[in-house]
C-alpha cells in the first residue's frame, strides 16, 4: 500500500453539522487536504494535546497511551487506509517485543493517539485520491460563490461540508463577510438535504 504522510492543518466545528467537528489533514509533501468528520469528544482530545493542555486526570486517549507505554510497546504510526460508504477506517501500528501489530481504529482515535505518541500520520494513496481536495489557488476571485466544484472536492456530503467550513473560516478571518454569508448559505443547503 502506498501511503502519504500528513499533518494536522486544523480543527473546525459548525452548528450546521449537528455538533460534529472536522479535522483537516494536509499532505506534507503536497497541497492536498483531507477533511474527516469526527465527534466532539475526539476533537477535544486532539485539541487539548495540540495546545499542550494537560487535564487534571487522564482522558481515555491518555489512558490508552499510558497502558501501551507500561506494557513496553510503542506506537509507530497511524494509517487512514480505507474509505467505505463515506466512512474512514484507520489502523494503529504498534510494536511490542519486536513484533508489529495492526489495530483497527476510527481515524479520530488513531489521530488522538498519534498526537500523544508524536508519531507520523499516514493516509493511503487510494483514500487521498478518492477523498482529498486541492485548495483554491485564487483567493481574490470569488470562484462562483465558492461553491464546491466536483473536480477538486470529494463526493461525500460530509467532506463537502468540511471543505466549505474551511472556506468559511478563511472568509471570516479575512473579514469578507459577504462571501462568508454566501458560503454559510451553501453549508445550510447541504445540511438541510439530510
Amino acid at each position: 500500500m502506498n501511503k502519504i504522510q500528513c499533518e494536522i492543518l486544523g480543527l473546525s466545528s459548525s452548528p450546521a453539522t449537528g455538533g460534529a467537528y472536522a479535522i483537516l489533514l494536509k499532505e506534507i509533501n503536497g497541497n492536498r487536504r483531507l477533511p474527516i468528520i469526527i465527534g466532539a469528544f475526539e476533537a477535544q482530545a486532539i485539541a487539548l494535546e495540540i495546545e499542550g493542555i494537560k487535564p487534571p486526570r487522564p482522558l481515555t486517549h491518555d489512558l490508552l497511551k499510558n497502558v501501551i507505554d507500561n506494557l513496553g510497546a510503542s506506537i509507530l504510526e497511524v494509517i487512514i487506509d480505507e474509505l467505505k460508504e463515506n466512512t474512514f477506517y484507520a489502523k494503529i501500528i504498534i510494536e511490542v517485543s519486536a513484533l508489529t501489530n495492526e489495530i483497527d481504529s476510527r481515524p479520530s482515535d488513531a489521530i488522538a493517539l498519534a498526537v500523544r505518541a508524536q508519531c507520523p500520520i499516514y493516509v493511503s494513496e487510494l483514500v487521498m485520491d478518492t477523498a482529498a481536495f486541492l485548495p483554491s489557488e485564487e483567493p481574490e476571485k470569488e470562484r462562483a460563490l465558492d461553491k464546491v466544484s466536483e473536480d477538486n472536492v470529494p463526493k461525500s456530503k460530509e467532506a463537502k461540508i468540511a471543505a466549505l467550513q474551511d472556506k468559511l473560516r478563511e472568509a471570516l478571518d479575512s473579514e469578507e463577510y459577504e462571501r462568508a454569508a454566501k458560503i454559510r448559505d451553501d453549508i445550510k443547503k447541504l445540511t438541510s438535504n439530510n
